[in-house]
């Protein structure tokens, strides 16, 4: 069973996930297009920062950033040999939750062009290509998503 839940982003598996993240993004795109928050940017009041466990352990993690009128779907990342459980799709679910109990209207993610199963998980949860939005410049190694809640 997957297990999802509000957590510190300084739990130390929590920030183990992310410091594995923050290094896979590190080797695929140049320093510029990279735009993940680090650990102490997801202790802010306004992150709502998640993981999920099996059988206790932390095996992902995801974050909603509230932004002006939206939510930004952040720090997607599932352990390696988590993936395929269904633990992206329980997050993500979690992440949408807590944006339609915000009443926001409208979730936004930026992910690397390269990420080809984070834009499969996108697509089927009903996420669809936009173009760059708030701060985010117009990036080649970048794909813009959004979805209406």
């Amino acid at each position: 069973m997957i297990i999802v839940a509000p957590t510190s982003p300084k739990d130390p598996e929590a920030s183990a996930l992310l410091r594995a993240s923050h290094a896979l993004m590190q080797s695929l795109f140049p320093p510029e297009d990279n735009f993940f928050l680090d650990i102490e940017e997801l202790c802010t009041d306004d992150i709502r920062f998640f993981t999920a466990r099996i059988d206790g352990r932390i095996v992902g993690t995801g974050a909603l950033a509230l932004k002006d009128g939206y939510g930004e779907v952040k720090s997607m990342f599932v352990d390696e040999a988590a993936r395929g459980k269904g633990v992206a799709d329980a997050i993500l679910r979690q992440i949408e939750d807590e944006a339609r109990a915000l009443e926001l209207p409208i979730l936004r993610l930026e992910t690397g062009n390269v990420l080809y199963a984070a834009h499969r998980l996108y697509a089927r949860h009903g996420y669809v290509t936009c173009g760059p939005f708030g701060a985010y410049p117009e990036a080649p190694s970048s794909i813009f998503m959004e979805k209406a809640l």
